[in-house]
């Protein structure tokens, strides 16, 4: 067979499911071989849009999303994508073609050397340079993808290499094992918490990303710890949980600093640094960590790591559940800060000003959404009210991507969590800005029947920019852009669209959108002199 048919086939032993991408002329001979295969191509519409779709996938299902590009261009554009997959965490295999062998050591038409280019985004990459090793170059792809923290790898193919001709076969998948904490290290850890009078658990996307959600709420049961979620470990407790003091994750103070202040002992468990730098929750270093993890803690100044307990955090979890002595802990310190959190959403509730204001905005999706429905977060500064006040129920159920965080994530994301999850609600929240970096997959959804749900949070500008200019230098610069007519827009690409004009109408319209069971766009003005209402007042918090 060609290597071409060689590598569909790997990937089939590997289990993918789809392959997003962009195809060119450098891997036609990948596409052909896709003929008959159980693996569906998924034609994006940018190769960015490729990534994130992958990304999404490899986060909701733990097994690594496959995105495809052409050489030059589309691998740079698919860069973007995978970097981003990468610093959130998320296991993903980009396949790119090349250009031959044979005209690599010159300048050529589209030809960089894109394994040189991938090298810092990915954990790992090769280009094939042999038809033989294809099962071993994919083999060791996906076990690099998974393994550990999983994160992004790269695959390289000749488009002279890919029309060889072979006689290999797949290599058979093994699963890995993770270890445990030895039992003395355990000890220790518990040794820590039993001595702390004020423990604080700091929840990040380990937790879901290990599928031990589960086993970290008979923790949090068992010892009346209470817990603050990164926005992205949201769900790992429910948010009606009283011993849940909800999300941090703002750059300045905010009700959650004043828990991390009185805290002498955080328990980060499944944290990684990317999701909330510690000099915003620790910033003297005086508080010391328990770090409880897959791996070993990265080194910063304000995360003074007192342990590092390291392997299956599942199991770890079950073995500190086991051995940490019964004590009666009081929550009563931790109160009066989720009080305030759940009173700021709740007083905007019945509020009828117009446009918008964020708080209302996220009020009413989270009224309207079950408790399985996933709500996607694209980034802007409705990033930051969506990681901030949009409560949840369960792990993966508000995507946010905290690492890399770029522009134009939300909406692919939300094509490929539909897909995952054909059966939930999914809604995407865009920035006007934001949106427009990866609409054109609005086709994409249609040609696939994906009844997503886009609201998007309209304000002529990039927010987030015009915040930090505004509280850095009281005025904004270079910002405000022009709008299409969203709702024509979406229709000409076949979603039904809709137009909030008065508050009073959100929530209906919501309703409306999710009960439809068709791609939605909803046009939603957002009020946003409401970010220098919130760090003026967060800035007056006193603990």
């Amino acid at each position: 067979m060609k290597v071409a048919e060689l590598l569909v086939k790997c990937l089939e032993n590997e289990g993918v499911e789809y392959i997003f991408g962009v195809p060119g002329e450098e891997n036609i001979d990948v596409m052909d071989a896709l003929h008959g295969s159980s693996i569906n191509f998924i034609l994006t519409r940018h190769e960015t849009s490729a990534a994130f779709m992958a990304g999404t996938y490899g986060r909701l299902t733990g097994k690594p999303g496959v995105c495809l590009a052409t050489l030059g261009p589309g691998a740079t554009n698919l860069l973007t994508g995978v970097a981003n997959a990468n610093m959130d965490l998320c296991p993903i295999v980009a396949i790119t073609g090349q250009a031959g062998l044979e005209r690599q050591h010159k300048i050529s038409h589209q030809y960089y050397d894109i394994v040189d280019i991938y090298e810092p985004v990915t954990k790992w990459n090769a280009q094939v340079k042999k038809a033989e090793i294809v099962p071993e170059v994919v083999r060791k792809a996906f076990s690099v993808a998974t393994h550990d923290k999983p994160g992004a790898t790269h695959i390289d193919l000749p488009e002279d290499i890919a029309g060889m001709e072979v006689a290999e076969s797949p290599l058979p998948v093994v699963d890995h094992t993770m270890n445990e904490a030895d039992d003395p290290v355990i000890e220790k850890a518990v040794t820590l918490i039993d001595q702390a009078k004020q423990p604080l658990i700091l929840a990040g996307n380990g937790i879901t990303r290990d599928h031990a959600a589960e086993h970290f709420r008979s923790l949090v049961q068992e010892t009346n710890i209470p817990v603050v979620h990164t926005f992205m470990g949201k769900g790992a407790l429910p948010w009606t949980d009283e011993r849940s003091m909800l999300t941090a994750g703002m750059g300045g103070k905010d009700y959650i600093t004043c828990g991390f202040n009185d805290a002498d002992l955080i328990i980060a468990i499944g944290f990684d640094i990317a999701e909330y730098p510690p000099k915003n929750w620790n910033p003297n270093a005086t508080t010391q960590v328990l770090h409880i993890d897959t791996k070993e803690a990265e080194t910063d100044a304000n995360y003074p790591v007192a342990l590092n307990v390291i392997g299956d955090i599942k199991e770890n979890i079950k073995k500190l559940m086991q051995a940490i002595p019964k004590k009666e802990r009081s929550i009563e310190w931790i109160q009066s800060v989720r009080k305030q959190a759940l009173d700021e959403l709740e007083s905007f509730q019945n509020d009828t000003s117009f446009p918008v204001k964020p708080q209302k905005i996220i009020s009413d999706l989270r009224e309207v959404l079950d408790e399985e429905s996933i709500v996607i977060s694209d980034v802007g500064a409705h990033k930051m009210w969506v990681g901030r006040m949009f409560h949840c129920y369960q792990p993966n159920t508000c995507l946010i991507s905290n690492g890399l965080a770029s522009m134009g994530v939300a909406v692919p994301g939300a094509i490929g969590a539909k897909m995952v999850y054909p059966n939930r609600n999914v809604v995407a929240v865009c920035g006007d800005g934001s949106f427009q970096m990866t609409s054109a997959e609005l086709e994409t959804a249609m040609r696939l029947n994906l009844p997503i749900v886009i609201l998007l949070w309209r304000d002529e500008g990039y927010g987030l920019i015009e915040w930090h200019q505004m509280k850095a230098f009281k005025r904004s610069s270079h910002i405000s852009f022009g709008n299409p007519d969203f709702i024509q827009f979406a229709k000409s690409y076949g979603f039904e669209a809709m137009k909030v004009e008065k508050t009073e109408d959100l929530k209906t319209t919501l309703e409306q959108a999710i009960s439809m069971n068709k791609p939605v766009l909803i046009d939603c003005p957002v009020d946003y002199s409401e970010n220098m209402k919130l760090t003026e007042k967060l800035d007056n918090i006193n603990c």
